[in-house]
């Protein structure tokens, strides 16, 4: 139950009371600050608690925005504080404090300071370390007119901009690809709007999204043209969907944690689900096409890995500024190089809108080879300039962007192991080592007989060189490289295994294996980014980490191939299983980040 305690002398008309009953607050009124600390207390032990000035002026959205965020522990708008459980204490203390303290003769407080008692209780809960949200309210108003003339000017001023049409508009995201601002933006919003107004929910939105894709997939696996066509319309419907869950959590600020894990998750498996029913229907008309199937999953995961790595190794680097970057800024400042340079990255709708139209109106196999070719370039453009902007910006990064790096690399129990015994050989800069380990990895796969002992040679090599690549912290220059190159070179090896097997169904029992493990991946992303750290290292260990399931993949390639397809599909179900057990129980207990996905980096 969230209760709001309306504080001070209202003036007559004013609709505050029924303003904080239409966000659901339970609404008890005192007059002082006295009279505040007493509702406070027997206001319910759980749920948000709010104050706000009687004489508060403003429009819905802005109270919506300042006092029912559920991402924030705090908020604020002028005339108008807010707090969660986590907070109540702080906020009670505060508010005692101003109930002690002596009134000023003969003037009143708030006319007396120039601000009221909501607004002096945000500043001290700040001052107590609490971290108030004050949303940016752009052309909304949020006042507390001390003078009938400021009233009625502050009154005109709510009047004049339509609260809605901003709310409309803001649940778009600011930036965007083209396909989605310019095709899809503009109709599904008003769908978001709907759905709010139906009390439709982001999960419920994103569960649909995901069921449409898995039916596009399934119309895909028949290899028909009618089911081919059928699929290339739903999964852009699937798409409108996606983009609409995020808009409807914006518009009606319903984050949660299970919206944030089924966010991050659905995207993943729709495109990826798709992928596998392209190659089914491509096998019943006779085409093999599983192999490109992987290689575009393994480009597409690595393309992530590589934004991930560069995002978290410099977004709190000190001195962080670059040529390139400035280059870069001057760029965006001219209209039509703006949305080329995000069409060139193939973002989500970009991709899809392919995939789409390509699945219609030809086959899987192109569809495949323009998605290699258009990803592959697209992963050149945004490798090049992050190299650019590496090499040319004079940069120190921190300790948490290093631990950050450690985790994405997600190093198991060999490297954690053999790494401190390497330390004292580590002499070469950390992308370099790696690189080196997955060159030797997939070069002697790739060029020694199918079954010979070449793969488990290089594994071995690659678990040396991966283990010394992560001896020391990764500070250097380069060192978000580390991770995609171990990405690259795990999923890459698999690829290559499956191809080369003698084992009928090799390749989408790979598949299905890469598949689990990005997933265990991409999960390691989204909690670093909800600054709740990595997954257990008990997980890690349990999963074996890269270089582990390197070893253990070359070593049954060498030892079992005519079992090599059933040991894949074993381990992906139990790679499967026991992320997928870990991460559904972390992202539905309550120390999740309540934060919904604003979608991927490229």
């Amino acid at each position: 139950m969230s209760t709001a305690i309306v504080t001070g002398q209202p003036v007559p008309g004013s609709p505050i009371e029924g303003e904080l009953r239409t966000l659901g607050f339970d609404v008890r009124t005192a007059s002082d600050a006295t009279e505040a600390a007493a509702l406070l207390r027997t206001a319910p032990p759980a749920g948000r608690v709010a104050l706000v000035d009687a004489n508060f002026v403003g429009h819905l959205h802005a109270l919506r925005l300042g006092l029912t965020d559920p991402r924030f522990p705090a908020g604020a708008v002028p005339g108008a504080v807010t707090v969660q459980d986590a907070s109540r204490a702080a906020l009670t203390r505060a508010l005692d404090a101003e109930a002690a303290a002596p009134a000023p003769a003969g003037a009143d407080t708030a006319l007396r300071t120039g601000t009221g008692l909501p607004d002096r209780l945000a500043g001290a809960l700040e001052a107590d370390g609490v971290a108030v949200h004050r949303p940016d309210l752009g052309a909304l108003v949020a006042r507390v007119p001390l003078a009938p003339q400021e009233r009625s000017e502050a009154r005109q001023a709510v009047a004049a901009v339509d609260d809605e049409a901003i709310r409309l508009r803001t649940a778009v995201k600011s930036r965007d690809g083209f396909f989605t601002t310019h095709c899809i933006s503009p109709y599904s919003r008003h769908l978001a709007r709907w759905c709010a107004r139906r009390g439709l929910t982001p999960n419920q939105v994103t569960t649909a999204s995901l069921l449409t894709a898995l039916i596009a997939a399934g119309c895909a696996a028949t290899g028909t043209r009618g089911g081919f066509v059928a699929a290339g319309l739903l999964l852009l419907f699937s798409f409108v969907l996606d983009c609409t869950d995020g808009q409807l959590a914006r518009y009606s600020l319903q984050y949660s944690t299970l919206g944030a894990w089924l966010d991050a998750t659905f995207d993943r498996a729709k495109e990826y689900a798709y992928y596998a029913g392209l190659a089914l229907g491509a096998a019943r008309g006779g085409d093999d096409v599983w192999a490109l199937a992987l290689g575009a999953m393994v480009l597409q995961t690595c393309r992530h890995v590589v934004d991930f790595s560069f995002n978290e190794a410099n977004h709190d680097a000190d001195a962080n500024t670059s040529p390139t970057a400035a280059l870069s800024g001057r760029l965006d400042s001219v209209g039509w190089t703006v949305w080329l340079r995000r069409m060139i990255v193939l973002p989500i709708g970009e991709r899809w809108a392919l995939i789409a139209v390509l699945t219609a109106v030809t086959t899987p196999r192109v569809t495949f080879v323009v998605l290699l070719v258009g990803c592959a370039f697209a992963a050149c453009y945004t490798t090049a300039g992050r190299l650019l902007r590496s090499l040319t910006r004079k940069a120190r990064r921190t300790d948490r962007a290093a631990q950050a790096l450690a985790d994405l690399a997600d190093s198991g129990p060999l490297a954690e192991a053999l790494a401190p015994r390497l330390r004292s050989l580590a002499k070469f800069p950390a992308p370099a080592v790696a690189a080196l380990g997955g060159v030797i990895l997939v070069a002697v796969t790739a060029l020694t007989p199918a079954g010979s002992v070449g793969p488990l040679i290089g594994a071995v090599a690659y678990v040396l060189c991966s283990s010394l690549a992560v001896s020391r912290p990764l500070k250097g220059v380069l060192d978000w490289l580390v991770p995609p190159f171990f990405r690259a070179a795990e999923y890459g090896v698999l690829l290559l295994l499956a191809a080369r097997a003698d084992a009928s169904g090799a390749l989408p029992a790979a598949f299905g294996l890469v598949a689990a493990v990005a997933y265990h991946h991409y999960d390691t992303v989204y909690r670093i980014r909800g600054g709740s750290g990595a997954p257990p290292r008990a997980l890690v260990r349990a999963t074996g980490g890269h270089e582990g399931r390197v070893l253990v993949v070359t070593a049954t390639a060498l030892l079992a191939p005519s079992g090599f397809t059933v040991a894949l599909t074993v381990l992906a179900v139990a790679v499967a299983l026991v992320v997928l057990a870990e991460s559904i129980r972390f992202w539905v207990s309550a120390g999740a980040p309540a934060v919904h996905d604003e979608g991927e980096p490229a």
